[in-house]
């Protein structure tokens, strides 16, 4: 019975998403892409769709999404916006982050990239444009997969953190204590090979197209450099989410090394109570900026 009714109120729920959908003004973007992925079929070969495809579009996204971030350091006005505002940027600092972000990404990420084909071949992942997921189905799934990941994270991230393992590993990302977005993926070897397997363990369970990686990639990198940004800018759409950890979460984790292990909801750090030092100091600072006023 207990099935049977959750059937039900899916069924319901895709109607529903499904009608909305039909009331929606045609996206005029539908058609241009459509062509850009036949174009794409028809001129390339699976391998190179998902291995150098996936490669350009995770660079592309990176540092695209990176880039407000760090032009935010040359406004004035956006300094408000910064959390930690003592510890400005460093071109030192970034040079570094970048040098060895770029090790990570071309000699750890690119061989992991490199299995991606033989994954779509070995469970048979459609990539034709007759089978793309409507939008709402690609963004539930992302959903799927951020909370996935996101429990990998918590249980990885804070095992990390043990006195007798961070110092060998997870002591790299911290060397900045004020984080910055092309920071976000700043680690060492081993934790972008442990922490980076959440990632894929969504993708194993909830792929049904190759455009899911392609989503799924966009998605992580978003959230993942927005909350490393070092800015808190309440009107970010991404603020308005539901247990959204946002950057001032994340970054009170590289200031106080302790806590907030989670990467993208705050519902793991509430249940273990691993938030309690953080919520401690926002009261903190909002007694102390009523008392400047």
């Amino acid at each position: 019975m207990a099935t049977n009714k959750s059937v039900d109120i899916f069924s319901s729920a895709s109607l529903a998403v499904e009608y909305v959908d039909a009331l929606l003004p045609e996206n005029p973007l539908q058609e241009p892409f459509k062509n850009a992925w036949v174009y794409m079929l028809d001129n390339y070969t699976k391998f190179q769709i998902a291995t150098w495809g996936s490669l350009i579009v995770h660079e592309a996204i990176y540092f695209l999404f990176s880039l407000p971030g760090f032009l935010f350091q040359f406004i004035p006005y956006m300094r408000k916006y910064k959390i930690q505002k003592d510890k400005p940027e460093t071109f030192e600092g970034q040079w570094k982050c970048l040098k060895g972000l770029l090790f990570n990404h071309f000699f750890i990420q690119l061989p992991m990239i490199c299995g991606t084909y033989y994954f779509t071949e070995f469970f048979n992942i459609p990539y034709d444009w007759e089978r793309m997921p409507r939008w709402y189905m690609i963004l539930a799934r992302c959903l799927g997969c951020a909370v996935i990941e996101d429990t990998w994270h918590y249980f990885l991230h804070r095992l990390l953190h043990h006195k007798r393992i961070y110092k060998y590993i997870h002591k790299i990302h911290h060397e900045f204590q004020a984080p910055f977005g092309i920071e976000a993926e700043y680690a060492h070897p081993l934790e972008t090979i442990i922490l980076g397997t959440g990632f894929f363990i969504g993708i194993v369970l909830l792929c049904d197209h190759v455009i899911l990686l392609w989503a799924w990639v966009t998605v992580r990198l978003l959230e993942t450099i927005d909350v490393h940004s070092g800015y808190y800018i309440p009107i970010n759409p991404l603020n308005f989410i539901p247990f959204y950890t946002g950057s001032r979460h994340h970054d009170f984790h590289h200031m106080n090394f302790i806590g907030n292990y989670a990467s993208t909801f705050t519902w793991w750090d509430k249940i273990f109570g691993t938030d309690i030092q953080y919520h401690a100091y926002i009261e903190k600072t909002k007694k102390l900026g009523k008392k400047t006023e």
